[in-house]
């Protein structure tokens, strides 16, 4: 196969007219070479850092839209579905990975359970890392959020860190707001990057102290705008990421918008393209080709190198994506799940209580990070109630493991005004999360989920509505254009409930996340992520 275009040698930042031959899915020669083909071709686009569960689709099906957007490959954490099924979980994610030619590059997972503050469906310990880790097809340990764990030596967080070192691969971190000494100690631990980054002074400090720096941007969490300056003078230490991507958003673009929206800034185009497609490749040892001789034939096919809309995308020399079309193949698979607790009472949602204020969640637009809030308490016959007119709505978190009374808190920033909204997509633990304006629509949207045995629903006075999700009640089991449709059309719901957040679900998953300061709610209760304790609803 020959291939001629403008020729983009990242490496030695220089772009010239050419022709590359590939043989056996390598390439063998590339020739400057005079034509009159206006494209360019580059290596393909890593995503640096995702949860390919967060897409809701199984990675066969992940593949088939990524490719159209240029990528070839990710560094995937499947830390999502090893807390629902546990090993077998991870290793579902790399069989049906391996089923179609995108670059996965799994991990093993390094918190599951994320704390020991939720119920988690699995427990992956130190020896189950040192089984993972001598696994061909896992390339790192996973983002270690037990921070805390790192800071004061806890023993087991130790051991999984010594076996990664053991066994030579990067170990990545996760530590929001980490700064000074606690993040010196973190970083000499031998933890290599972080994604977590939300200010450009948190980022530098990170740089400086030698950890690289991915710049995320997802369905919820957006820290491209506040990271982005740091790109010109630390390109060689940063990488762009989603960390999570909704079905919808994953329709539209991927780490091509993002180089397309870097380069508008002005920022020299080798330099976003060494972030996009190089770095991820060095720091992980990636089997990745990067457009030289002698590499796998990993490289795309772009319009122009200001937008990157993808004409062709190329994997170990295999056409999968041509001018519009995705050519990766649909696989079968076996249903794996973890689902186990019993439809609820609308009793199952009082808050008795006689208190005047309470704590209160404030969701923030784009972020993870939370506040807390001390509120006035809306009480009707005893009972701690949604207050809609001032938008504070009662919130829960219902075990799906085992039968336990669900938890209860209060949060801020939803609007919803009509309704409730659900899901089995509770990060780290995946328990079912809603919100509501009453017990009654709570309830209703609780047992939607437990009966589909998983998925992502709203309902109103006169409708429900839900995508279920039957793989580990956090994936899909149909195509990837099924399912951008079914969440559109539930995230419209939403809106139309009242929600005036961006990403209603994305941002609702996130509310029991308790390795993400400041307030979230467990199954187990409402929790201090800054103090990492518990705390009480009532002030």
């Amino acid at each position: 196969m020959k291939l001629q275009g403008n020729i983009v040698d990242i490496k030695n930042k220089r772009i010239f007219k050419g022709e590359l031959t590939v043989e056996n899915g390598r390439v063998v020669t590339i020739e400057a070479k005079d034509h009159t083909i206006e494209s360019y071709i580059l290596p393909g686009f890593i995503d640096a850092h995702i949860h390919i569960e967060s897409s809701m689709l199984v990675p066969s099906e992940f593949a088939k839209i990524a490719v159209a957007h240029g990528t070839v490959a990710t560094v995937s954490d499947p830390h999502e579905i090893a807390n629902v099924c546990g090993l077998e979980g991870v290793e579902f994610m790399i069989e049906n990975g391996k089923q179609v030619p995108l670059k996965f590059n799994f991990g093993a997972p390094s918190c599951v359970p994320a704390t020991t503050f939720e119920s988690a469906g699995a427990t992956i310990d130190s020896e189950d890392i040192k089984q993972l880790l001598q696994n061909l097809d896992i390339k790192y340990l996973t983002e270690m959020m037990n921070y805390p764990g790192v800071i004061f030596d806890d023993e087991e967080v130790l051991k999984k860190l010594a076996w990664a070192k053991h066994f030579g691969k990067p170990i990545d971190g996760h530590a929001p707001g980490l700064m000074g000494a606690d993040l010196s100690k973190y970083i000499s631990a031998g933890i290599s990057t972080d994604h977590e980054c939300f200010t450009y002074e948190e980022a530098l400090e990170k740089l400086q102290k030698g950890m690289k720096v991915l710049i995320r941007e997802g369905s919820a969490a957006k820290n491209f705008e506040a990271l982005i300056d740091l790109l010109p003078e630390h390109y060689e230490n940063m990488m762009f990421c989603s960390d999570d991507k909704h079905p919808d958003d994953l329709m539209l673009g991927h780490i091509n918008d993002l180089c397309a929206r870097a380069v508008a800034k002005g920022i020299d185009v080798f330099k976003v393209l060494q972030a996009a497609c190089i770095n991820a490749v060095e720091h992980y040892n990636l089997d990745v080709g990067l457009l030289q001789v002698g590499d796998l034939a990993d490289c795309i096919v772009v319009e122009d190198l200001k937008d990157f809309k993808v004409l062709q995308t190329y994997i170990n020399g295999e056409l999968v994506f041509d001018k519009g079309a995705s050519l990766v193949k649909t696989v079968g698979f076996k249903t794996i799940n973890n689902f186990n607790c019993n439809k609820k009472e609308v009793t199952d949602f009082r808050v008795v209580s006689s208190s005047k204020q309470i704590r209160v969640i404030e969701a923030l637009e784009g972020q993870l990070v939370t506040n807390e809030l001390i509120l006035n308490s809306k009480i009707e016959d005893g009972n701690l109630e949604s207050d809609v007119a001032n938008d504070i709505l009662k919130m829960t978190v219902v075990n799906r493991y085992q039968n336990q009374d669900p938890a209860l808190a209060f949060i801020k920033n939803f609007g919803l005004k009509e309704g409730a909204i659900a899901s089995s997509v509770g990060h780290d633990s995946h328990n079912i999360i809603a919100v509501g304006v009453s017990d009654e629509a709570i309830c209703k949207a609780v047992n939607l989920v437990i009966e589909n045995k998983g998925g992502v629903c709203a309902v109103s006075n006169s409708e429900e509505n839900i995508l279920p999700l039957p793989i580990a009640g956090i994936i899909s089991d149909k195509s990837g254009e099924v399912v951008a449709k079914a969440y559109q059309e539930l995230d419209a719901m939403a809106k139309q409930l009242g929600s005036k957040l961006h990403a209603p679900y994305m941002t609702l998953s996130f509310m029991a996340l308790l390795v993400i300061p400041s307030l979230k709610l467990s199954d187990k209760g409402l929790f201090n992520g800054t103090d990492f304790k518990f705390t009480s609803l009532e002030v």
